[in-house]
């Protein structure tokens, strides 16, 4: 692989359940009452396609940008004391970076979500490109976040490895014509049998390194 993109969410940070849970009382707040398990399910996507799709036009776009940051100042709020990567990941960056191996981040999250990760945790050097949802018109699962990711770095998207916690995550590297490593801090392996550039799946990034890569 000449490439590696990583998505955000889940993938570098595990930080999912806390997503789902500002989700869940937001949601409550407006009068939709889902439980966890549906919210793991149904809420994935840019924050104002999800609203769009579960209020229709109830809301106006300022309403659902507003809706959108709420939701994401009361994540940053809980998870602001358990910010940090996965473990082993640190170690995999540095390896990565050693090899001179251009990485990406192409992620759904809204920008302010990703400087709090990227600016808190010191690791935006690592990276050639940072995509977010206000760089693409169209969210996962369709492509377009990880082909312009591609492009940024110079490597055609078909050499690039994708890791991703979601089973969206892991379509939308399908639809971009390249491999995955799934990162199960969200969903079990069962969840992505139907997928055939599943590479390897791990709980975490401790022991994985660029030797495994050959086994990919």
């Amino acid at each position: 692989m000449k490439g590696i993109i990583f998505d955000l969410d889940g993938t570098m940070v595990d930080n999912m359940m806390v997503h789902h849970q500002a989700w869940q009382r937001k949601l409550a707040s407006l009068g939709v009452y889902m439980t966890l398990e549906e919210v793991m399910k149904e809420i994935h996507g840019i924050n104002e396609e999800i609203v769009l799709r579960l209020f229709g036009d109830r809301f106006n776009q300022q309403e659902r940008a507003r809706i959108s940051r709420e939701k994401e100042y009361e994540y940053r709020s809980i998870f602001k004391d358990q910010l940090q990567l996965i473990e082993g990941l640190p170690n995999f960056l540095n390896e990565i970076s050693s090899a001179n191996i251009p990485m990406a981040i192409g992620t759904a999250a809204p920008p302010e979500n990703v400087n709090f990760v990227l600016d808190n945790l010191n690791i935006r050097p690592y990276f050639n490109s940072v995509l977010h949802s206000g760089n693409v018109s169209r969210g996962k699962p369709d492509p377009q976040v990880f082909t312009k990711s591609a492009k940024n770095m110079g490597v055609p998207i078909e050499e690039c490895l994708v890791f991703e916690d979601s089973v969206v995550g892991a379509q939308t590297a399908l639809n971009a014509g390249c491999p995955v490593v799934v990162i199960t801090t969200t969903h079990k392996e069962e969840e992505f049998a139907h997928f055939p550039h599943v590479l390897k799946f791990i709980k975490d990034y401790k022991g994985f390194g660029l030797r495994d890569f050959v086994y990919c």
